[in-house]
Formats: structure tokens, C-alpha cells, sequence
């Protein structure tokens, strides 16, 4: 049986060990002991390590012949070290045949709506997603000199029906107003590690995919759809510049990036049929399983 080993295991790595359970014998580097029972349920042997102490990560060495690197670098530096004392664990023993990293769309910065394909180049414009694009380079870098088949998927806003911006709604935050606001792009948790599945058998050798559905919408129209969904009112539209000044610089970061991305290459290479083709299919299919239990 082939094993996998799973860095960072969040709610995506939970929902793919769902799908791979059966079929392969899953490792999963554990930070926290108190998460064992949890990942032994969801069918992972747990490893006690720490991405932040290279020193830690001995036991991955030759382990597995397929890694899925799903966690995030630190929240300070202009570097990815957690990466790159992954990279050096894994080069101490048997290379594995498959690397999988899961970044972010962050690397391209703001576009100003244009359409984006995954050879736009690079212009990260927060320290956040220039770490990404560090791990990205260490990646590709490193599977090119030992000739490990690795994928990079870039994905934008996860959501889920447990993954939707209700408090945000709650609370009022203003949305910028229609005419200068940003598109911004989503998938779907369960679209997201079913992706992530096919790339680990579909994906070519260090090459980037868009893990992202078919919306084309606007922030605060994707805010709109999902208080009609739960009859919560909509936020306010305000300018820019209000809005700037009204929430949190990590928050304004996300709102200020405008662009759209392709998902062609995800669809033909990596043979995906989205079961979320929108975000609008999602909610919907969410109303019309709320009316079926009532």
C-alpha cells in the first residue's frame, strides 16, 4: 500500500484523507499531541513534529512516496523556513515520487480585474503571499535538482457551509462600492481536495494549476448572495477609501485585489468537473436542503 504523508493537517487535509483512506496508508505531522485521536479517526497515523524545529522532523526521512505540503508559512519573515526544513527532511532519505503545495492566488497582487492565467507573472504586494512565492520557488527549485514530480495549486477563498463570512455580515463590515470594486475568486472545500486528489495523479512535473471554480463575481456581490441565502442584511457600499480606513489591514489586503482567475488548465490536465461549479450552485443547494428538513 502507498503511503502519503500530509503536512498541515486542517480541515482540507481532513476532507482528502476521507477520499484516500481506503487506498493508502496516510501519515500525518502532528504540532499539537492533543489532535491524535482526532487524526486516527480520520484514518492518519499521527507524527509528532514541528515544522519550525528542523531538528524534529527526522522521522519523515524516506517515508512516503507522496507528500501534500498543505501547511502555511509563518506569520512573520520574508521566507518560507517551515518549507525549507520539510525540503531538507525529505532529502535525507528515499525521495518521495510526488510533492503537492498548496499556495495561494495572493502571489500575483493586484491585478485590476484582469483575467489571469497561471504564466501572469508574479507580484506579491504582502509579506503574507511573499512568503508563498518563497515556497513556491524552493519547491519547484528542489524537485528539479532531484527530479521529483511536483504540482503547485494555487487557490483562492475556501468556503464551505461551515466556511462562510456570517459574522462578517453580522457585524455590518462595509463592502466597497459596486463601480471600483475588486473580483475575487473562490472553491469549495470539498472542490478544493477533490482537486487536490487529481493533481496527485494528473498533475505534469512542476507545473501550477488555479484550484478555483467558475464565479465571476464581485466581492460585495458574493457578500449580497450569501446574506440573501441566510436573510441577513446587506453590507453597506462604501468607497474605497472609507472602507480602507474602516477595517483591518490584513482584511483590506484581501478586498483591495482584484482579479480573475482561469481554471481551463485545471479543467483539461487534471480532468476536474467541479461539483460546486459557483458559488450561487453551493447556496443553493444549501436552501434547498434547509426547506427538505423542514
Amino acid at each position: 500500500m502507498e503511503k502519503v504523508l500530509i503536512i498541515g493537517c486542517g480541515d482540507i487535509a481532513l476532507r482528502v484523507a476521507g477520499m484516500l483512506r481506503a487506498r493508502y496508508r496516510l501519515f500525518g505531522l502532528l504540532r499539537h499531541a492533543e489532535r491524535s485521536a482526532e487524526l486516527r479517526a480520520a484514518g492518519i497515523i499521527p507524527l509528532h513534529g514541528d515544522l519550525d524545529d528542523r531538528h524534529s522532523l527526522y522521522r519523515l526521512a524516506g517515508l512516503a512516496d507522496t507528500v501534500l505540503h498543505f501547511a502555511p508559512p509563518p506569520n512573520m519573515g520574508q521566507g518560507d523556513p517551515r518549507t525549507r526544513h520539510l525540503l531538507a527532511a525529505l532529502s535525507r532519505g528515499k525521495l518521495p515520487g510526488h510533492l503537492l503545495y498548496i499556495s495561494t492566488s495572493g502571489v500575483y497582487g493586484d491585478c485590476g480585474g484582469a483575467a489571469v492565467c497561471e504564466t501572469h507573472p508574479l507580484n506579491p504586494q504582502s509579506a503574507r503571499a511573499q512568503r508563498r512565492v518563497d515556497a513556491e520557488r524552493q519547491i519547484r527549485n528542489w524537485a528539479r535538482r532531484n527530479r521529483v514530480h511536483a504540482g503547485i495549486l494555487r487557490v483562492p477563498g475556501i468556503y464551505a457551509d461551515n466556511r462562510l463570512p456570517l459574522e462578517r455580515l453580522r457585524a455590518g463590515t462595509p463592502a466597497i462600492e459596486a463601480t471600483a470594486d475588486s473580483y475575487t475568486n473562490h472553491i469549495h472545500a470539498e472542490d478544493l481536495a477533490r482537486i487536490v486528489i487529481a493533481a496527485t495523479g494528473y498533475a505534469k512535473p512542476n507545473r501550477v494549476y488555479h484550484a478555483s471554480d467558475d464565479s465571476d463575481l464581485k466581492m460585495g456581490d458574493y457578500f449580497d448572495l450569501v446574506a440573501d441565502t441566510h436573510a441577513l442584511p446587506h453590507p453597506p457600499r462604501l468607497p474605497r477609501e472609507v472602507v480602507e480606513r474602516a477595517v483591518s489591514p490584513t482584511l483590506w489586503s484581501f478586498m483591495n485585489e482584484s482579479r480573475r482567475l482561469g481554471n481551463t488548465r485545471m479543467k483539461r490536465e487534471l480532468k476536474v468537473m467541479l461539483r460546486y461549479p459557483t458559488v450561487a450552485d453551493m447556496l443553493q443547494d444549501m436552501q434547498a436542503k434547509r426547506h427538505f428538513q423542514l
